[in-house]
């Protein structure tokens, strides 16, 4: 084990008897819902309601996920579909069955049932209504009846277009597109909308879209999530705590919907691994994949009573093969933290900056050795110079210092704004704002005092001659140079002898990233070459793409997610991450580097079998930390009581 105490554990069974043996660890996998919109994926599933509806607004799903029904503005009529396979869209058959609602809705947007089926309620955008009905039998739309109760919004929002209750029935939130906000309701009798009543609670989503068309959250409430029925863009937002739409934030995080031209309204299966939209323009439900697989670790405690686990992924932990009721098992667990970086999901500013003003003030390019105990900068002040700084933390900026040590590249490149070590820091790159690339050697490692000039030089102006930045493999047989040429792109060289520019040549690939950026002054990649990075001062945000083939631009696809900086930097020209991909840093033009964390530790739950005294699980470990946990039951494994032992370093 990583840890050398010995753990000494009653079994329970017999006071006087310990056991010292490390136990067996099963491991298998739960489906986990809502991850992060930035990971979801079309499931190739979908099911045409044309002989039904050619304009489908609303559609909702039976809470077993066995039944579908839908709502659409040419016949105003609710239809009924079974699933031969629960949630599974394409296994969707019409019943014969509906629902003729045009007594009351002759402009549906969307359709929600109460969780038991006995109640059904349609929005009408053009009379600002919610309409409420009773089924006999429930799930049962041919039993359906208007309860004669209604629901004005209109003093709020004049074209509603979807609501949610909260768990219990007792708010409503209701999204509209005149607005663009979310209104928040009580009702003072749960599930009976003829007793709303405005809070003087709303959230605006201007700011990100004027044509909100959904709303929904997931299972906690802890986000929120608006749909763009005009361009398909799903946006995820975060509340401090549940239902608090007052205090959501935009998470920069969103996901494109483009199997269809146009979009109404969209749902998520009931454990969130699944999401539906209904397009428009094929008149066609469509599936996504929402969720993951979550790893699970179960202590089996009947093979020892001393476990350890290092995570490699998120996980959760589970206990199983304890002694008959009535007699105490007790274990003990090692939890052994690392770090998971490269996360711009989780991307949050430390409140730390550097100002390399004293330097020089039209900084172009920062870059770090592969410890993070040394800091370089590039700036265009006087003649271009690289400047060398010590940090006594790693990759913390706020500790700082300049050496008092610079190397001039003016005689070969003037203009430049990147610049890229080898991997061993003998070598660096200047890229010259033009295209042409220039060699230098370092006879002490990334000690500029020691650089001199190869007469070693690349044009990469056949490509692009406005270029920004430069980057290579870690192996520096592929070299990537980013321009803002039309259109913005990315372009990828071979190196035949690495990091010896004398041996590159165009690989004739390149990567257009002007969707996003078109003015790309910030590229990394992550380690292993499956993830790139891209920043630029047009969209003031770094952008991740995935490559499915390593450091090969050809395989590379937007994963649409970014991470906005604007708040620090509004016009910047360097990007960096730090080897981990836990810390990341922009460069600013006000002179100053502000500093990211982008990483954490794997996120550890646990069965709801365990119970932790005060009712809150310990937070998952730190990257180099090990915590100790223990726990005991006495009732058969249906309950542990559990505590955090040890909450330390190693």
């Amino acid at each position: 084990m990583s840890n050398d105490k010995d753990f000494k554990v009653k079994n329970g069974i017999q006071p006087t008897v310990y056991h010292e043996s490390l136990g067996t660890i099963a491991t298998g996998s739960v489906a986990v819902g809502y991850t992060d919109a930035s990971l979801w994926a079309y499931s190739s599933k979908s099911f045409s309601v044309t002989s039904q509806e050619t304009d489908p607004a609303g559609f909702a799903f039976k809470s077993d996920g066995t039944k579908m029904y839908l709502i659409g503005r040419t016949n105003d009529t609710v239809y009924q579909y079974s699933l031969s396979t629960a949630w599974d869209v394409s296994t969707s058959s019409y019943d014969s069955v509906s629902f003729l609602a045009s007594s009351q809705a002759t402009n549906p947007a969307c359709l929600i049932f109460k969780p038991d089926g006995t109640k059904m309620y349609i929005l009408d955008y053009g009379n600002d209504d919610l309409f409420q009905y009773s089924l006999s039998t429930a799930w049962d739309i041919s039993t359906a009846s208007y309860d004669s109760v209604l629901f004005d919004p209109s003093a709020q929002e004049t074209t509603p277009r979807d609501f949610r209750f909260n768990a219990d029935g007792t708010k409503i939130f209701l999204i509209g597109s005149t607005s663009d906000t979310v209104h928040q309701y009580s009702l003072s009798t749960a599930y009976d909308v003829g007793t709303a009543s405005y809070d003087s609670v709303s959230f605006s989503v201007a700011g990100q879209t004027t044509f909100p068309g959904g709303i929904d959250f997931n299972a906690d409430a802890s986000k929120m999530y608006i749909f763009n029925y005009y361009n398909g863009i799903m946006l995820q937002y975060s509340l401090p705590s549940a239902y608090d739409i007052a205090n959501a934030t935009y998470d920069s995080v969103s996901f494109t919907i483009t199997q269809d031209t146009t979009f109404s309204r969209f749902r998520f299966s009931n454990d969130g691994t699944s999401l539906y939209v209904a397009g428009t323009g094929s008149d066609t439900v469509y599936q996504y994949t929402t969720g993951s697989t979550l790893t699970t670790n179960t202590l089996d405690l009947s093979t020892g009573s001393v476990f350890e686990i290092t995570p490699t992924s998120n996980i959760q932990v589970g206990l199983s093969n304890p002694a008959a009721s009535g007699t105490v098992s007790q274990a003990t667990l090692l939890l052994d933290g690392v770090a998971e970086g490269y996360d711009l999901s989780g991307a949050a500013y430390d409140s730390v900056s550097f100002s390399v003003a004293g330097q020089n003030t039209d900084p172009t390019e920062v870059a770090f050795n592969g410890d993070g105990t040394k800091m370089y900068m590039m700036g265009l002040t006087g003649g271009c110079t690289i400047y060398q700084y010590s940090l006594s933390s790693a990759f913390d900026v706020s500790t700082a210092s300049y050496d008092s040590v610079s190397f001039s590249v003016n005689s070969q490149s003037p203009y430049s704004y990147g610049f890229s070590f080898n991997d061993d820091g003998t070598k660096i790159y200047v890229l010259g704002n033009t295209g042409s690339i220039y060699q230098y050697s370092l006879s002490t490692a990334f000690d500029l005092s020691t650089a001199s000039y190869d007469s070693v030089s690349f044009n990469a102006g056949s490509q692009d001659v406005n270029t920004y930045a430069i980057k290579f493999n870690s192996a520096g047989t592929k070299m990537y140079i980013s321009g803002a040429g039309a259109p913005a792109s990315i372009y990828q060289y071979s190196l035949s002898s690495a990091f010896d520019l004398s041996t590159a040549s165009y690989d004739s690939v390149s990567f257009n990233v002007s969707s996003q950026e078109t003015s790309p002054y910030g590229l990394v990649f992550k380690s292993d070459g499956t993830k790139m990075y891209v920043s630029g001062f047009s969209s003031d945000s770094v952008h991740q793409y995935s490559l499915s083939s390593a450091f090969d631009l050809s395989t590379a696809s937007y994963d649409n997610l970014s991470f906005s900086f604007a708040s620090q930097a509004t016009f910047h020209y360097s990007l960096t991450l730090s080897a981990d991909g836990t810390k990341m840093h922009i460069l600013s033009s006000t002179d100053t580097i502000y500093q990211y964390t982008t990483g954490s530790a794997y996120t550890v739950t646990y069965d709801s079998a365990i119970q932790f005294g005060g009712g809150t699980a310990p937070d998952s470990p730190l990257a180099n930390e090990t915590d100790v946990l223990s726990f005991s039951t006495r009732d058969g494994g249906t309950s542990y009581q559990a505590m955090q032992a040890i909450d330390g370093a190693k």
